[in-house]
Formats: C-alpha cells, structure tokens, sequence
C-alpha cells in the first residue's frame, strides 16, 4: 500500500494560507510558520505529520498528498477545518 509522509498547517481563512504561503516561498522555514500560526496540535512539530496511508485523512488532502510534487508547498487546500498548506515530504 501506498504510504507518504507529509506536513502543513491550518489556519481560519484563505486569505491566511495565501499570506503564509508567500512567506515560505520567499525563504521563510515551513516548520517555523507553522509552529507560529497553524491551528492544528501538530504545529508542535512544525506541522510534521508523519508517515499515513490513502483514506487515513481527509479526501481534499489526500488528493494532494498522493498526487502533488514533493517538497512543493501546496494549497490553500480547504477542508471542513479550514484552510491548508501541505508539503509532501516523501511517498512511496
């Protein structure tokens, strides 16, 4: 089975994501931004959330997770808890 090991952050709004987002492509560190401004509890580790299968997460992210480049920020990816940017950091 497939498995991949991404990470991302959460926030409220897209206006949010798309603020965050210019941030980290203009050399801002993902674990950082995401340690300073995600909603979700896997900020602590700067958004890392391991290594996950097909239908372990929601199905907007798991589009995105086994299907976008890797090391590539993606989003804003809006599911029923708001507004995210992923980077797939391996998959397999």
């Amino acid at each position: 089975m497939s498995q991949a090991s991404a990470r991302h952050l959460l926030v409220d709004t897209e206006e949010k994501c798309l603020a965050l987002k210019a941030e980290i492509e203009a050399g801002k560190d993902f674990a950082e931004v995401a340690k300073e401004h995600s909603n979700c509890p896997s900020n602590a580790q700067g958004g890392d959330l391991g290594s996950f299968g097909p239908g372990q997460m929601v199905p907007e992210f798991d589009k995105v997770v086994f299907s976008a480049p890797l090391n590539t920020v993606q989003g804003p990816v809006q599911t029923q808890f708001g507004y995210h940017l992923l980077e797939v950091t391996a998959r397999s």
